[in-house]
């Protein structure tokens, strides 16, 4: 895919929270070249700033917090540059969807589904209420619901339920790009597979690039084409997802690894990563994983490394990364992570 359209390109973006203990730099450095028709993941603990980019994206931000960026492009507007009114006309659901974490609470509870998606198609788009209907209803026969189902309320509608009307109402003006935000969070497993298997379907269906946000591993190795490891509000890590997994440069993403159970190796212990994130008030002049990092040298404590092309599409954050093959080998013992 290294020749496909850019979609979404993105340098040097941050996000700052002016709070009264100081600026929190909640991101920080943010490169991305998202490609058309890709699924580009995201991963990373919680209060890593997954959340946060995105609704720097959709100006989705608290008051006290603001968005910088030497570029932020997509489809060739530059998005800093649009004054609020003309983004939540021409960019925010139209080209650019979200899908939110908390999909539970996200309908108005007095008022159908069906009419609430309608509303939202009619707000940004020149349609009749009979064509948006049509529309809605085809769309919940996408997502895998019954159309009579727009005729309901929010609380008759299991959570799964719930999940796939939001992802229908985030397709309804056919965006260019949809974000999602933690899927499957609070589902349970048999549903949480349900709905990604709704998701790749629509994926094959659509021409709609997408950003998946999720702490899970799994769900984002099994989704995506190319994944970013995020913490301290950076990428540490950014590659295709088969040489993520094969050979992972950053000491983060091998923690992350760790952590999380594999079929190749059943009945092995789980290794966590001790201590806690770094609080990110004022500009960090450290890698912000080198308190946690087992390996860390004099460098992480005195320069925040830059993205490094360790080999095509795959970049990493660690002034030590030559040192990868050593690391993967040294991760994989609980001892490493207990120094």
């Amino acid at each position: 895919m290294e020749n496909a359209e850019i979609l979404l390109s993105l340098r040097n973006l941050g996000v700052v929270y002016d709070t009264a203990q100081g600026p929190v730099h909640a991101v920080s450095n943010i490169d991305l070249d998202l490609r058309k028709n890709e699924v580009f993941g995201i991963a990373g603990e919680s209060g890593c700033g997954k959340s946060t980019l995105i609704k720097s994206l959709l100006r989705l931000l608290a008051d006290n917090g603001r968005t910088t960026a030497d570029k932020c492009i997509y489809k060739g507007r530059d998005l800093l540059q649009m004054d609020h009114e003309t983004f939540r006309k021409e960019v925010l659901w139209q080209e650019m969807s979200l899908v939110p974490q908390s999909a539970m609470a996200s309908f108005n509870p007095v008022y159908r589904v069906g009419d609430q998606i309608v509303e939202s198609m009619q707000a940004h788009k020149s349609i009749s209420r009979a064509e948006a209907i049509d529309r809605a209803e085809s769309l919940f026969d996408v997502v895998g619901l019954e159309p009579g189902l727009l005729r309901s309320y929010p609380h008759e509608f299991s959570g799964g339920m719930r999940q796939r009307a939001m992802i229908a109402m985030a397709l309804s003006l056919d965006p260019g790009l949809i974000i999602m935000d933690e899927p499957t969070t609070g589902l349970d497993v048999l549903v949480q597979e349900r709905i990604l298997r709704r998701i790749r379907e629509i994926r094959s269906e659509l021409e709609s690039s997408i950003i998946l946000i999720t702490h899970d591993i799994a769900v984002i190795a099994e989704m995506s084409d190319r994944i970013a490891i995020m913490y301290g509000g950076e990428f540490m890590e950014q590659a295709p997802t088969l040489d993520l997994f094969e050979k992972s440069y950053h000491p983060y993403t091998l923690g992350l690894k760790n952590a999380f159970p594999s079929i190749e190796s059943l009945g092995t212990e789980l290794i966590s990563i001790p201590g806690s994130p770094p609080t990110l008030i004022g500009e960090l002049q450290a890698c912000p994983f080198s308190a946690r990092c087992p390996f860390n040298g004099e460098l992480c404590a005195t320069e925040n490394p830059a993205l490094i092309e360790v080999s095509p599409d795959h970049l990493v954050r660690c002034a030590y990364h030559e040192k990868a093959p050593e690391f993967e080998k040294r991760a994989k013992e609980k001892s490493t992570w207990l120094c």
